[in-house]
């Protein structure tokens, strides 16, 4: 079965997007707040990078739900730190996110050994 071409594409936005993050983290705030961004900043990165180069070989049903995992693991951990700093909200959804993202590492991996 192929892959949809969404997941590879959106983890090439992610990583172009994150490095947009990571300018103005290191040119706009300071203290926490850029640290902040820079984390965020490094898990798109990775994330979307790894979705770009992982979805054309993502034939299996567990792949697939890997990236589906990655790609809402990195929205969700980033994103709550990206909206902590402009909108003041809470950072909740951050734990969600990195639980999502190392069990979409793990999916990943048990799918590899099984092909």
């Amino acid at each position: 079965m192929r892959v949809s071409p969404w997941f590879g594409a959106v983890g090439a936005w992610l990583a172009g997007a994150s490095v947009a993050l990571a300018a103005y983290a290191s040119h706009g705030v300071e203290g926490e707040a850029r640290e902040r961004l820079m984390l965020a900043a490094v898990f798109a990165f990775g994330h979307g990078l790894a979705a770009a180069a992982i979805a054309p070989q993502a034939s299996r049903r567990a792949a697939r739900f890997s990236l589906a995992l990655l790609l809402i693991g990195v929205a969700l951990f980033s994103g709550s730190l990206v909206a902590a700093q402009f909108f003041g909200t809470p950072t909740r959804f951050a734990p969600l996110g990195g639980t999502l993202l190392m069990l979409g590492w793990l999916v990943l991996g048990i799918d590899r050994v099984r092909r």
